[in-house]
């Protein structure tokens, strides 16, 4: 069963006062930040394409190439699995992430059954593609599915910004940072939320980005 489906800042903000009250340091980091962004987009081949784009190159290239797949009708997934290499490599892309946007057309995901299968299933069957990896499968999860109880502890900001909240000594390593974020289910997603915001306030205080 998917669970809990986050479909409102309301929700948002409901799941984020019960995680301030289990842990003090979450209710003084939402005293600055405010409320937390509902951040979901559609679901389906779109949601992983633009993933896709984005690896590894800066948000302003990963907008303009999927502008230019967007006018060149890439949006749908019969027009991208039926594309030549030379006509994707126009918008920007690498020999890689051609490769990458061609099995994800050509797999011709049952993007309706993915809604309801449990989290490890939907990782499981993504992973399976080229081109997405477990924290690619954990975003969709969150953002286009919008589960509440998902979270990413191989991502290097949360960890980063765990390591400063919690006064830690060090980034929390994946394994162990995975058993931390037990303690705030069954909403891991809104503390991923919470703590994506902290990182990105501190960068801003720090002047970076």
């Amino acid at each position: 069963m998917p669970g809990v489906i986050l479909t409102s800042e309301t929700q948002i903000a409901e799941a984020a006062a019960e995680l301030a009250a289990r842990e003090a340091v979450f209710a003084q980091a939402l005293q600055t930040l405010g409320s937390l962004p509902l951040r979901r987009v559609d679901d389906g081949f779109l949601a992983l394409r633009d993933s896709i784009v984005g690896q590894q190159v800066s948000v302003a290239s990963a907008r303009a190439i999927r502008t230019r797949l967007d006018t060149a009708g890439f949006a749908l997934q019969d027009a991208v699995a039926a594309a030549n290499d030379e006509a994707l490599r126009a918008c920007g892309l690498s020999r890689q992430k051609i490769r990458y946007l061609s099995a994800l057309a050509q797999a011709r995901l049952d993007y309706a059954a993915l809604r309801e299968m449990p989290n490890e299933a939907v990782i499981a069957t993504l992973v399976e593609l080229p081109g997405i990896g477990r924290w690619t499968a954990e975003m969709y999860l969150m953002f286009a599915l919008g589960r509440a109880d998902v979270f990413a502890p191989d991502d290097l900001a949360l960890a980063e910004a765990a390591r400063m909240l919690f006064d830690l000594p060090d980034r929390p390593r994946p394994k162990p940072f995975a058993a931390m974020a037990e303690l705030w289910a069954p909403w891991r997603a809104v503390a991923a939320r919470l703590l994506w915001a902290y990182y990105a306030q501190t960068k801003r205080r720090e002047g970076v980005g």
